[in-house]
């Protein structure tokens, strides 16, 4: 049925044919029709426009449009530059489908549970208004480096909001993050509101409001992002946060020994991303750090472990036993550098 389907309707959700464009129509203003009803038009199921109700298989739901504008502008962004035209479209063809009739079913709750946000005016009223509604729980992680003042200043009215609320927060952070004076002035003027941590490394930005509603970006750049709703994304967003949190280190803590003289924490982070075959531009991003900073530790790396070249210094990180997380208290021999061990 899929490749009959595909044959006399080869269009993508943004250009219906007139017999798909009426039944969708017809599904959006009832809220769900029988699957006969659908049979002469097998593209609406295959671009997933209709699905079947899980209440009852003889009948479909449309799939509502805000949601399938959110598929197709992930599916079109990268041909935005080339093609301006369709996506405007697209927008347009979607936006008179949602001004049809509602297609929340009873009992779905209030809101969208997928929701793109474009431009960062809109990021930052979506943020506001999540802010003004939270009372007791602020969890966010801050991928990358130290962060800049400007972004810490830009945050800090929503965060002494919450906490004249009496909202506790969470913040997560890399470890180099700890080198920034504005984050430590940052943490200074919160107190006890805030509990910060740090990892080596950490997922992609993470914001989430009483574990209801979460922020994650939707481009490289952060001009678009999601806002979920969803029970069951927020809460795998919120079992993630909560056991990346517990793998981490209190801001408050020293970073632990590597158990290898001469070898930074830092170090051991990179000789473990080097040895999954990672490049030093993948891995200072992942750390945090510039790739100059990155080639200059991986220097010192071959320097300390006795190794003239890329391929040696891998199999020199095997060795001593870097490649992975290991006991603190094993005591390692450094190859080709004599025989005195080192913790």
């Amino acid at each position: 049925m899929a490749g009959h389907g595909t044959e006399e309707h080869p269009h993508g959700a943004d250009r219906l044919c007139d017999a798909g464009d009426r039944v969708y129509s017809r599904a959006v203003r009832r809220g769900r029709l029988p699957r006969r009803d659908a049979e002469p038009v097998p593209c609406l199921l295959e671009l997933a426009l209709l699905h079947p109700d899980p209440d009852d298989m003889d009948w479909l739901v449309p799939t509502s449009p805000q949601e399938v504008m959110t598929r197709l502008l992930r599916g079109v962004h990268d041909e935005v530059s080339a093609s301006q035209r369709r996506v405007g479209s697209a927008v347009a063809a979607f936006e008179w489908y949602a001004a049809l009739g509602p297609t929340e079913r009873p009992g779905a709750g209030e809101g969208a549970a997928i929701r793109v946000l474009d431009g960062l005016a809109r990021i930052q009223a979506a943020m506001d208004e999540a802010t003004e509604a939270c009372t007791r729980e602020v969890l966010t992680v801050q991928p990358g480096g130290i962060r800049p003042e400007h972004e810490l200043t830009e945050g800090l009215h929503r965060a002494l909001a919450l906490r004249a609320r009496g909202v506790r927060m969470k913040d997560l952070y890399t470890h180099v993050a700890r080198h920034g004076h504005g984050l430590l002035n940052y943490l200074e003027l919160m107190g006890d509101a805030v509990e910060a941590r740090s990892l080596d490394e950490v997922i992609d930005r993470l914001i989430l409001f009483d574990r209801t509603v979460a922020f994650i970006p939707a481009n490289a750049d952060r001009t678009l992002a999601l806002e979920l709703r969803h029970p069951a994304l927020v809460g795998y967003l919120a079992t993630t946060f909560d056991r990346l949190w517990r793998l981490a280190i209190p801001l408050t803590a020293p970073l632990p020994d590597t158990g290898i003289e001469g070898i930074s924490h830092r170090e051991q982070s990179i000789a473990a991303l080097l040895a999954e075959g990672h490049q030093d531009a993948v891995i200072a991003e992942r750390l945090g750090i510039s790739v100059r900073t990155c080639r200059a530790h991986i220097a010192r790396l071959s320097e300390t472990l006795g190794a003239a070249s890329r391929t040696q210094l891998g199999v020199r990180i095997a060795q001593v036993g870097l490649e992975g997380p290991r006991d603190p208290a094993e005591r390692v021999s450094l190859p080709d550098q004599g025989s005195p061990t080192v913790r």
